[in-house]
Order: C-alpha cells, then sequence, then structure tokens
C-alpha cells in the first residue's frame, strides 16, 4: 500500500512522543493490509477490531484509527487517494483527541 503524508501530519509526527511513535509503526503491517482488504471489497470488508477505524462523521471521506487508549489518546487522520494511479493512504493528522478539530 502506497501512502503520503501531509505537511500537518508531519509537524504532528514531530510532536509525537517516542513511545506512541514506536506503538504507531508497529501497526503499520496489519493497517496496510486491512486497507488492501477494504479497497478490495470496501462493501463487504470488516476492519480488523484492534485497528479501531471508523469514518469520521463530521468530515465525510476521512477515516480515523485510534491506536491508543493508554495514558495519551492516539489517533491519526486518513483518506484514501490515488498515488501515481494507484490506491493509496494519505495520512493527514495524528496526536490526541484535538486532532479532530481540523482532521
Amino acid at each position: 500500500m502506497k501512502f503520503r503524508t501531509t505537511p500537518r501530519f508531519d509537524g504532528d509526527w514531530k510532536a509525537l512522543p517516542k513511545d506512541h511513535q514506536r506503538r504507531f509503526r508497529k501497526l503499520m503491517e496489519a493497517f496496510n493490509a486491512a486497507c488492501e482488504g477494504y479497497l478490495a471489497d470496501p462493501g463487504g470488508f470488516n476492519w480488523p477490531a484492534g485497528l479501531r477505524v471508523t469514518p469520521l462523521v463530521s468530515a465525510k471521506g476521512l477515516w480515523e484509527m485510534t491506536w491508543s487508549f493508554a495514558g495519551q489518546d492516539g489517533r491519526a487522520t486518513v483518506e484514501f487517494v490515488q498515488i501515481d494511479g494507484e490506491p493509496g493512504v494519505q495520512w493527514r493528522r495524528i496526536g490526541r483527541h484535538e486532532i479532530f478539530k481540523s482532521p
């Protein structure tokens, strides 16, 4: 699965605690596999419960992934896009719950 990040995501990433960066990276293999499944069958696909991926109600076309509830919460927003003519993921924001003010 190809991906790209927005400048906002890049800034959020730099401010993210290192332990949250590690936890987020550990999920990427499972997230990428799940994205492939979703893109193959969007209507019939069920996201793995451990990834906690849901569409954002307040922003059509955007999705959230909650990757930590322990201590400081960890959330990221994504959207499905075309990258070099192939389906991909654009990471928009990462951080705590306040990222939903401007997903």
